[in-house]
Formats: structure tokens, C-alpha cells, sequence
């Protein structure tokens, strides 16, 4: 019995991990996103309150790229010249956003995904989490 015991522990919590991210959910990707949390490796966690700058994200079939963007007081947003862009790639059905420039390349597997928020993990084990960003309204 008890060599059983480990393999059915396993296999509990394989079926109780309902955070499977399909194809037909990576559009939600697209859109303004602000960093709300950070992981790191040894379980401590940074939290941001208010953020000066959010990330654009426009994917597209696999190809994207994730932009910085300020959003300013009356609704606009500067944005830097800057843009990563990255290719998605499904391993089995582990996403992965892989980015490459002139300088590095570097990945983040997709952990959650839905229309409000997002996580991804990098390849030193950092966690950062997302939400949607929504504008500031300030009545007029």
C-alpha cells in the first residue's frame, strides 16, 4: 500500500490543476496590461500598487510584440520606440512566449490565462503576474 500511496498523491493533484491554457485563449493576450505581483524562486513576492508604465500586447496568429506604454491624464499613452517581439510556441500544450532581439533571446512559459489577467514564468523561475489595466477616470 504503501508504494501506492505517492503515485495516487501524484495523480490528485495532476487532476485537480485546472489551470490548462487552450489555443483559442491566447487572443486575450492582446490588449493593456499592468504588473500587479512578482514571485521569485525563494517564495517571496513583490506587489505593485500603482504602475507608471503598462505593456501593449497585439498578438496575431503565433507572432506578437509587447510595447511600453505611459498612460497619461487625458487618455493618451506615450510609448517608447522600443518593441519585443516574441512567437508563441505549443509544446505539448505548455505555451511559451519566446523573445529574440539583436541583444538576447529569452522565454516565459504561460501559467494562466483568461480575460482579466496573466502569468508567465521566466527561465530563472520568476513568476510575474498580470492584470488588465484600466484607466484612471477623472471627472471633468
Amino acid at each position: 500500500m504503501k508504494p501506492i500511496f505517492p503515485f495516487l498523491l501524484i495523480l490528485l493533484f495532476w487532476s485537480c490543476n485546472d489551470s490548462s491554457i487552450n489555443k483559442e485563449d491566447l487572443h486575450y493576450l492582446n490588449g493593456y496590461w499592468e504588473i500587479s505581483e512578482v514571485e521569485f524562486p525563494d517564495g517571496s513576492i513583490k506587489e505593485y500598487g500603482m504602475n507608471t508604465s503598462i505593456d501593449f500586447i497585439q498578438l496575431k496568429e503565433e507572432k506578437g510584440y509587447r510595447k511600453k506604454m505611459k498612460p497619461q491624464f487625458d487618455g493618451t499613452y506615450d510609448t517608447s520606440k522600443d518593441v519585443e517581439n516574441f512567437e508563441v510556441s505549443d509544446i505539448n500544450e505548455t505555451f511559451t512566449l519566446r523573445y529574440k532581439n539583436e541583444f538576447s533571446e529569452w522565454e516565459e512559459k504561460l501559467v494562466e490565462l483568461d480575460s482579466v489577467s496573466f502569468s508567465v514564468i521566466n527561465q530563472e523561475g520568476v513568476t510575474y503576474k498580470y492584470k488588465r489595466f484600466e484607466p484612471i477616470k477623472i471627472p471633468q
